[in-house]
């Protein structure tokens, strides 16, 4: 007999853990397939040190072949329009513009989420993401120029409004961004020396109260204070009334003149769920506590793309983090697995062990299983945390933190990603785009919009972050 075929859709924790555990319980009874876009692993938590030249690209990407054993790989996108539940198949793009189809007997559906986007006049034309790699590159590269620029800049105010940074988001992202970012900043003015008495402004904006609301307000008192003491401008209770190239607009009035724009108000499921035809709650795909969609024994979901319900919370569901997304990844193995016959199911269960922030240098908050730290103790657990958590490349990410410790950080700009290879909306933020080549799930250009052409950049099209 042949052996029953699992698709897994996405590699992300979710996906990544729901594979690897297969792998291990399956032991080849069975033919795992993962279809991604890419070929690796994308650590999140860590991609603020690679924006601000503390972690090298490579060292936040787990190869995919190289570590998921008896797990075949395809690149490539799943179409919007192409799952198609009653025939067992799912169409996909590869990245050179081909077309496939996979079909299946268990499906996984683990694609995550991608931006948030919010109704705010010119967000979309001027701001950009930061959920995947392309945007931390572009970031790096668009913060070194802003500097290198302005210390050569002959009008005072252009200077000013280049090293002018604003951050809208006080979430985990957020608050890492303008951290790592203020750090980054100030190494780089020791290099290009600005005007006298001007120096890097970074804001960090959010509607909510206080900064990281989602997490324990301990931690975010710890957070606004290191923040503050390094002069970032924290205004919580304030958002963006509008956007432009020359600088945002504030809802209490004031217009903030800068030339970056780091948009990380949060994050929104995958759209490509929407097109399976299931109950969603606020875009996310429905499951039960086996993590199985309704109606479709043959089909699990887990991760960003997935509402589980929260045994501990009876009437509510499990949030979008890196933690629910891992753990569910190895339950929705464990329960395909018993749909196989092999072993037993359960329901999804889980208790925080806590948060960690890194706020660059030896400044964290942390509060492992309910103790609050902070300080360099703070660091060393924030630090011990993602070494433990990452699926491989730990040796690499010790010698980069130690290196950056002992050695001047390099800023230099190495032009790989332009500003209009990395637009915030869209559905694929792991992948930037190439000339004349789209995303099966990306937008098309807005109508009435011209494409930007490669090139040199112009400060329309590289003015904004």
């Amino acid at each position: 007999m042949s052996r029953p075929r699992i698709l897994i859709v996405g590699a992300g924790f979710a996906g990544y853990q729901t594979a690897r555990s297969l792998a291990r319980l399956t032991r080849q009874k069975a033919d795992i397939t993962l279809l991604n876009p890419t070929d690796h692993f994308l650590y999140l938590p860590l991609l603020p040190q690679v924006a601000t030249g503390v972690l090298e690209p490579r060292r936040v990407t787990v190869s995919l072949p190289g570590t998921l054993r008896d797990v075949r790989l395809v690149l490539g996108e799943a179409e919007a329009d192409g799952i198609d539940l009653d025939a067992r198949t799912v169409r996909y793009t590869d990245p050179e513009g081909g077309h496939g189809t996979l079909g299946y007997d268990r499906l996984v559906l683990a694609v995550g989420s991608v931006n948030k986007l919010l109704p705010v006049p010119g967000v979309a034309e001027n701001a950009h993401g930061f959920r995947g790699l392309p945007e931390a590159l572009y970031l790096r590269d668009h913060v070194t120029r802003q500097i290198e620029l302005a210390a050569t800049a002959d009008d005072p105010k252009s200077c000013a409004a280049r090293c002018t940074f604003v951050v809208v988001g006080a979430g985990y992202t957020g608050t890492e961004v303008a951290a790592h970012g203020q750090l980054f900043t100030e190494a780089l003015v020791r290099k290009q020396p600005l005007r006298e008495g001007l120096r890097p402004r970074w804001l960090l904006l959010d509607i909510a109260p206080r900064v990281l609301p989602e997490l324990d307000e301990k931690l975010s008192r710890t957070a606004d204070r290191v923040l503050r003491q390094r002069g970032i401008d924290v205004r919580t209770g304030t958002s963006v009334k509008e956007a432009t190239d020359g600088g945002v607009l504030l809802s209490d009035g004031e217009f903030v003149e800068s030339r970056t724009l780091v948009w990380c108000v949060g994050v929104r499921p995958d759209p490509l769920v929407e097109s399976i035809g299931s109950p969603l709650e606020r875009g996310r795909l429905i499951v039960d506590p086996y993590l199985q969609v309704p109606g479709h024994h043959e089909v699990f979901a887990c991760g960003d793309a997935a509402a589980v319900p929260d045994l501990n919370n009876p009437g509510q569901f499990t949030g979008m983090t890196a933690q629910h997304a891992w753990r569910q990844g190895k339950v929705a193995a464990r329960n395909v697995a018993a749909s196989l016959g092999i072993g037993s199911r359960r329901v999804y269960r889980h208790r925080d062990l806590g948060f960690v922030v890194d706020l660059g240098g030896v400044k964290a908050a942390a509060n492992p299983l309910g103790v609050s730290l902070s300080g360099p103790l703070a660091g060393a657990v924030t630090r011990g945390y993602h070494l433990a958590a990452m699926p491989g490349n730990r040796v690499r990410v010790a010698a980069d933190w130690l290196l950056d410790a002992v050695l001047p950080r390099q800023g230099v700009q190495l032009g790989l990603v332009r500003s209009w290879s990395v637009p915030l909306d869209t559905a694929s933020p792991e992948l930037a785009r190439v000339p004349e080549q789209h995303s099966a799930r990306a937008p098309e250009q807005p109508s009435g919009q011209a494409p930007e052409q490669p090139g040199a950049p112009s400060e329309a099209t590289e003015g904004k972050s």
